[in-house]
This record gives C-alpha cells, structure tokens and sequence, in this order.
C-alpha cells in the first residue's frame, strides 16, 4: 500500500503540471458522463450531501455540484491530488472539501452522506473489497446512494493490439492482483475482482442493488496514438453500479 500511494502521488504530480488546465475543463464542465447523469440524476435532484472515495483530481466533484449535490467531501490518499483538488474549487466558490485519508477508514462521521461517489480508477487500490464496501455504507444516512463507474474486471485482460482484441495470456480473470504496466505504471501492485464479488461486497455490507450496467466504452486512454481494438464495441470496458442502504 504505502508503495502504491508513492506511485499515485507521484502520478498525481500530472494534476499539478496541468492546473490551468484542468481548471478549464472544471469551469467548462463535463467530466460526469451522460450515462452517469442518467442514473445519479434521481439522486442529484434531492441536492444530496456526497463523499467521494478516491477523489483523484477533483473535476468530478465539480459536476457533481454543479448538478445539484449541495456539498462535496473528497477523500484520496495522494496530499498532490487532494492539494490541486482544494485550490481549484477554492478558486471556482465551490462547497468541497478534500481530507488526506488511506481507504478504508474514511475519517468521517457514520451517517454523513446522501451519497457515495467512486469510481474511475478506485477499487484497484483496494486489497480487500469487504471493508470497503462496508465503511462506504457506514457513511451513507438510510435511504443513501452508492454509485460506482469503474473499469469493468475483465479490462486487464485486453491487449491493445490495434487489428483484433486479444487476451494477454500474462494475466486471469480470477487473478487476485497484477503489476501495471501502462498507467501509472512504476510498478503499481493493482487488485483485481470479478463482478460478482463486487457485487457480494456491496450485499453483504447491507446494501441492495439498484442498476447494474456493462460498457463497452472505455472511460480512460493513453494519450497517444494507441487505438486497441478491444475499445471498438465487442467487449466490456466499464461497469456502473447504483446501491442503497435501505431505510
């Protein structure tokens, strides 16, 4: 763990690099997906306090206020992507609030959210997906939301071979972890779970099941040239997953 927060601080560093950037895209907006406003806009319409678990740069929270949520708190374990986050929405006005934290543990208080948002890059940090989930419901007030957009499990099999999609025959559907070696690469040791058990995590944790959804659009590409066959339509990429405490 402590050698993969040393590598996303320093991927992190890119967010810092790219500030003016990036607050560009904040002020212009756009970072929730048209899939993710369809499903979070029930939620969204009740202006609904929300945590986001991994927060990373930020520019989600920015749509997520902007679409109604009332407030935003982030929680990441990088003190860069945390520090940028802060200064952009001090800059924009906006009601976020970012805490340097390891997951799980959020050191906030049981009960504080109308909704959990993570996603994009989250669960691969995470060893063990049971606390997890269940420190994800503690922070949910009855009633709450957990939503999820997220590289779906079968992704670390795809090679980027441009002319057909291939399974690299160095990895396994049911492997429990792998070393990367695209982003943010370095050596970063990523978890790897299958859909059921992700789904198990949630359940046994005392939410039920809303939406469950497979993608075959990528929400993440190197930025080069690379153009992977595996992204063209045939395979899953993405998942994105709607869960309520009940009460």
């Amino acid at each position: 763990m402590e050698s993969n927060r040393q590598v996303w601080e320093k991927a992190s560093q890119k967010h810092v690099r790219e500030y003016d950037d990036l607050l560009r895209q904040a002020r212009e907006g756009g970072s929730l997906l048209p899939r993710e406003r369809t499903v979070l806009r029930p939620a969204l319409i009740a202006e609904p306090a929300v945590v986001h678990l991994q927060s990373g740069h930020g520019l989600d929270d920015v749509d997520l206020i902007r679409s109604g949520a009332r407030s935003v708190v982030g929680v990441d374990f990088s003190r860069v992507a945390t520090s940028a986050a802060q200064r952009r929405a001090d800059e924009l006005g906006l009601a976020c609030r970012y805490v340097v934290a390891e997951l799980p543990g959020a050191p906030l208080a049981t009960g504080c959210a109308d909704l959990v948002y993570t996603g994009k890059g989250a669960l691969i940090w995470m060893p063990d997906l049971t606390p997890w989930a269940q420190d994800a419901a503690r922070l949910l007030r009855p009633g709450g939301h957990l939503f999820i957009y997220e590289s779906h499990p079968a992704v670390p099999l795809w090679s980027w071979d441009a002319d057909q999609p291939r399974i690299r025959p160095d990895r396994s559907y049911f492997a429990h972890s792998f070393v990367n070696d695209s982003f943010p690469a370095d050596g970063a040791v990523e978890w790897q779970w299958t859909l059921g058990e992700i789904v198990t995590a949630l359940v046994t944790a005392g939410l039920s099941l809303v939406h469950l959804s497979e993608h075959p659009e990528p929400f993440w590409r190197p930025q080069d040239d690379t153009d992977a066959a595996a992204w063209h339509g045939r395979l899953p990429n993405t998942f994105m997953l709607l869960a309520r405490r009940p009460g």
